[in-house]
């Protein structure tokens, strides 16, 4: 599932092939994805302006139009959601997790998947394939709710918001309002490059825990955005029944933290 690295490879196929292009026409005829517009309403609002620039928060990803009184253009990808983005001679670029800048495979693709479209002036598109239907794409979506972004997180906010409470560890990652962009594989990935318990209490960290902590989760989201999304991180493959630790061996432990599956080294990670 995209988490925030995979977010970030998308945003970055918008800033790359999607701004300065004349919006000639809108596909929001999707209710369920575009809730709560109508249907033309999105078009309405963007239909002869051009996107400006393209932001992310967490997993959350907004792009600024231009004009006067313009809105945002909210684009969440849900569970399964990915943006392509072709030129005038129809090739799509993807930004997704089958790989950063990858050009995305037209067999895999049904046209019912896609949910929401930007035609522009020049004869590209941008597309939000969404198999799943859990995206969500809406104008000027609120994200003043989320905590600060997890890759760009200063060392004093994080300490002050990660290190409180007796809520688990894992559990205290994972919720946007801390920190916004931590997913249940990219947790699982940092604790165990910690060498922490995902079911430790939070507030029980010292500072140099912490602090570990903190480099090792933007370290991660580099990492993965580098590689081509968390699946690419040196764990993830080994969260399963039959998964051993890569440093020491030891077979991988199944718990249940905040109603997440979790895999953890009971070795080590400690």
């Amino acid at each position: 599932m995209p988490e925030l690295p995979e977010v970030e490879s998308a945003r970055a196929v918008i800033e790359r092939a999607g701004l300065q292009r004349t919006v000639v026409d809108v596909d929001d005829s999707d209710t369920w994805e575009c809730r709560p517009h109508r249907p033309g309403e999105i078009r309405d609002a963007l239909v002869g302006r051009h996107l400006t620039a393209a932001h992310r928060r967490g997993k959350s990803m907004w792009c600024e139009v231009s004009g006067v009184a313009a809105p945002t253009l909210g684009i969440h990808l849900g569970m399964s959601g990915r943006i392509l983005v072709s030129g005038p001679g129809g090739v799509a670029e993807g930004g997704d997790y089958q790989g950063t800048g990858r050009r995305a495979d037209p067999s895999r693709r049904r046209e019912v998947w896609f949910r929401f479209s930007l035609v522009f002036e020049d004869g590209g598109m941008l597309r939000l394939l969404d198999p799943r239907r859990l995206g969500r794409v809406r104008l000027d979506p609120d994200v003043d709710a989320l905590g600060p972004d997890a890759a760009e997180v200063g060392r004093e906010e994080f300490r002050e918001r990660v290190g409180r409470g007796r809520l688990p560890l894992k559990a205290r990652l994972l919720d946007q309002t801390t920190i916004a962009g931590v997913g249940n594989l990219l947790a699982d990935e940092v604790l165990w490059q910690a060498r922490l318990d995902p079911r430790r209490p939070a507030g029980e960290l010292t500072v140099e825990e912490l602090d570990g902590l903190r480099r090792r989760l933007r370290s991660a989201v580099r990492t993965a955005v580098r590689q081509g999304g968390v699946h690419t991180l040196e764990v993830v493959p080994h969260r399963g029944a039959d998964g051993h630790c890569p440093r020491c061996g030891a077979e991988m432990r199944r718990a249940t933290v905040g109603g997440r599956t979790t895999w953890f080294c009971p070795r080590e990670q400690v």
